[in-house]
């Protein structure tokens, strides 16, 4: 069976998991109901804080592409993420959105491809760093307060993967045994672009005020967003407080992060479920929650939808 294969079947048996999880806990009937009566003003609150985020998140992106002497406008990045949460709605979650983001600013700066990627991947790592510590801190807060026991099992998985990832992209002592593995990548021709990618990361670590000072906005950005996710629960009458959110957010982001199914269908809601759950909310209230940011994520991709569509109107 072919790669191709395998993640489609991977694909289809996570969201059949997912679902199946959602009908087994939800009234899915009542659940369409609460949304239904979903508060407007909550609703627009949600998409006003993602929106607003974007600018910065441009920013740190800007710091990135000038590490490697490429400077482009804020408001072309700001436009191209917005564009990216467009991609973002076809294609698996966060990942396809980063393709678009690199393909676009490739064909700004040829032959910069590698430093490029380099910056939207490492803006990608240390945006889950620093989600990695505000899900500390927010599982710290809860100690005492919630039933997070599960969930520690899973910051402490992505802990060690960061770590991991650290040590892979920024020590000096593996390169000889990476500069061994590319040359597994020669039969397929990835070896070459692969090594321009990995070398544009590693020469950030000569650059650590630029890393923290990007880690520490990243910090901030996110605990912004967090707020847009105890927005959407108000909206559906979930009234927990806003520390709940600093301990589901980020926690939420990561899970996010990996590309289980194209958008997250599914397993966004199976996880609200799952989370707000514990805390005794409805099933139904829960899932509401979870479709509702997915929507909160749809209203955010319609300004990249019309920037495409007039683009491609213009020729």
């Amino acid at each position: 069976m072919s790669r191709r294969a395998l993640r489609v079947l991977g694909t289809l048996l996570v969201t059949g998991l997912a679902v199946a999880y959602i009908v087994w806990k939800v009234d899915v009937g009542e659940a369409f109901s609460t949304l239904g009566d979903a508060d407007v003003g909550w609703f627009s609150l949600a998409v006003a804080i993602m929106l607003v985020t974007v600018p910065p998140m441009a920013w740190r992106w800007q710091w990135l592409l000038a590490g490697h002497g490429i400077h482009e406008r804020l408001p072309w990045l700001s436009r191209s993420y917005l564009t990216s949460y467009a991609a973002g709605q076809v294609l698996p979650t966060a990942i396809g959105g980063d393709a678009m983001r690199i393909y676009e600013t490739t064909r700004r700066h040829p032959g910069r491809g590698g430093p490029v990627a380099g910056s939207v991947l490492l803006e990608r790592a240390l945006g889950g760093a620093a989600t990695l510590a505000l899900g500390a801190v927010g599982l710290a807060l809860a100690v005492g307060q919630y039933d997070v026991g599960a969930y520690l099992w899973i910051e402490a998985l992505f802990v060690v993967g960061a770590v991991v990832l650290a040590v892979v992209l920024f020590a000096r002592w593996l390169r000889p045994l990476l500069a061994r593995l590319a040359r597994l990548l020669r039969p397929v021709r990835l070896d070459r672009p692969v090594r321009a990618v990995y070398e544009a990361i590693h020469s950030y670590r000569d650059t650590p005020r630029l890393l923290f000072g990007v880690f520490a906005l990243t910090l901030a950005i996110q605990s912004v967003r967090v707020l847009a996710i105890w927005a959407a629960a108000e909206a559906v009458g979930i009234d927990l407080s806003v520390r709940v959110f600093y301990v589901m957010g980020p926690l939420f982001f990561l899970v996010m992060l990996v590309p289980f199914t194209l958008n997250g269908f599914a397993v966004r809601e199976a996880f609200f479920v799952s989370f707000l759950g514990n805390l005794d909310v409805p099933g139904d209230q829960a899932f509401a929650a979870g479709f509702l940011f997915f929507l909160v994520t749809v209203v955010l991709a319609l300004p990249g939808l019309a920037i495409l569509a007039w683009e491609n109107l213009r020729g």
